[in-house]
């Protein structure tokens, strides 16, 4: 973890099995990228990166996070609402290699826990 930039990586026997970075500003957040190695996948280590960012950003006084995934990606979008995260836009053919709509999920910290909701 950075003084300015929430960035944790999750390691499993020494390798490196994922990571996720954010950055926030007044009362808000934005978890800018979080990857798990395929090897390491279905394992719980995203869900586990995400709640504790959330829980750093909350610490730091943000009440709302943002975050772009692409339309596509299924897994990821069913990770994030599972968490709290909900639709608010579509940014067309944010994404390249391929081509691709965002879509901008939301949630609301819950200040005493570092939690999302709706």
């Amino acid at each position: 973890m950075t003084a300015g930039v929430p960035f944790l990586v999750a390691e499993r026997r020494g390798v490196v099995a994922g990571y996720v970075v954010a950055h926030c500003a007044a009362d808000e957040g934005e978890i800018l990228n979080l990857g798990v190695a395929p090897a390491h996948r279905r394992q719980g280590i995203g869900r586990a990166l995400v709640e504790r960012v959330l829980q750093e950003l909350a610490g730091r006084g943000v009440r709302t996070v943002y975050l772009e995934v692409r339309a596509s990606n299924a897994a990821a979008r069913q990770l994030y609402e599972s968490l709290g995260f909900g639709e608010v836009a579509r940014r067309a053919r944010y994404y390249r290699r391929p081509v691709e709509d965002a879509v901008v999920l939301r949630a609301a910290i819950a200040a005493e826990r570092g939690s999302a909701k709706l």
